[in-house]
This record gives structure tokens, C-alpha cells and sequence, in this order.
């Protein structure tokens, strides 16, 4: 991804406060991102910004004509394929989203995101052993990812194997920010002892 980087450091603050943060901080983030790329004359930044804006405000199909303007700025742009596979989940285009995580992958092979939400989806609609397959490319670009951890954890759990849950599950508590998330970390510790009850079995 050929970003500004004060940008990509915005990119980043941005994808954690929607992770961790509050729709808020993240409202707050992508509009400064509008601002900053305006003020840089970075039209496909500014782009991809706005679309940002509109996914947090869950204006979906405006989102995406934002995210196809970035990309036109931009094609080797991983994070505006992978945020329009997930406007496209939002407004129940499964199928073809799945090809938009895959452009995301291709034209940006070391963003972990875009494996991450891949996964995520197949996960969510039963294709579990995929899913944990792009959970571990992801892990293995960024192997301290606590939210990435977590959903290989439910797509374990999916397959029956408890003990690997549990394994990952270990690793969200681990890498989650410290002393925030302590509701994550509620749940998290309640997900454990489900499964420590269910190895019992």
C-alpha cells in the first residue's frame, strides 16, 4: 500500500478504535483522515476516508462508491477491497464480497485485515476450516492480533476442537491492550471456563 505514512499511522489508529475503541473515536479519526488527505491533495486517501466515514455512519452503498474511487486512485490498495467486502456483507451480498477479500489479498498479500475479515466471513457462514486457515495467514503477518486470536477461537469451538479454542482464547487475554478492554476480557475468561467444562466431559 503506497500511503502517506502520518496516513497509514491514521489507517491504523482508525482500524484499532473500531476494534477496541468506540464507533465515536472512530468517527473522530476517519473524519480527520478526510481533513489531513484533502490538505495533501491525496484524493484516493481522502477517498478512502470518506468511505470510512459512511461504513461507521452505516451508509453502505455510499461507502462503496467511496472505497471504488480509492481504488481507482489506488488499485494496489488492500484495505478499500477489504472494506468494501464488508459494506457488501452489511447489505447481504455474501458471494461476491468473497471475491473482493481475494482482490484485496492479491494486490496486498502482507495485510493482515483482509485474511482476518475473509476468515471471519467464512467462518460466519459455516466454512469453518477455511476460516481458520485464513486466521492463521493472518496471525502470521501479525502475530500479536488479540482480535484475530478470538475469532480463530469460535471457528475452533466450530470444529470441535476445544482445546485449540482454549489455546487461542489464551492468546486474546494475553495481547489485548493493557488495562482497557475488561469487558473482552470478562467475556473471554467466561468463553475459558465453558471449555475447560466441556474438556472435563
Amino acid at each position: 500500500m503506497s500511503t502517506d505514512t502520518p496516513l497509514l499511522e491514521l489507517r491504523i489508529k482508525l482500524d484499532e478504535a473500531i476494534t477496541y475503541g468506540s464507533r465515536r473515536a472512530a468517527l473522530s479519526l476517519a473524519r480527520r483522515g478526510v481533513r489531513d488527505a484533502q490538505e495533501r491533495d491525496l484524493q484516493g486517501e481522502a477517498e478512502y476516508f470518506k468511505g470510512q466515514v459512511d461504513l461507521l455512519q452505516s451508509r453502505f452503498t455510499r461507502a462503496i462508491e467511496h472505497f471504488d474511487a480509492a481504488i481507482r486512485h489506488n488499485p494496489a490498495d488492500g484495505a478499500s477491497y477489504n472494506d468494501r467486502a464488508l459494506c457488501m456483507v452489511e447489505l447481504g451480498i455474501i458471494d461476491d464480497s468473497l471475491a473482493y477479500f481475494d482482490k484485496g489479498i492479491e494486490v496486498e498479500p502482507d495485510y493482515a485485515t483482509v485474511y482476518h475479515n475473509k476468515g471471519w466471513l467464512l467462518n460466519n457462514i459455516g466454512r469453518h476450516t477455511e476460516a481458520i486457515a485464513c486466521f492463521r495467514k493472518a496471525l502470521s503477518l501479525e502475530p500479536r492480533r488479540a482480535v484475530t486470536y478470538d475469532n480463530l477461537a469460535d471457528a475452533l469451538w466450530n470444529c470441535g476442537d476445544f482445546a485449540g479454542a482454549r489455546q487461542a482464547y489464551i492468546k486474546v487475554i494475553a495481547f489485548l491492550p493493557p488495562r482497557r478492554c475488561m469487558e473482552i476480557r470478562k467475556e473471554i475468561m467466561h468463553k475459558i471456563k465453558q471449555i475447560e467444562g466441556e474438556l472435563k466431559k
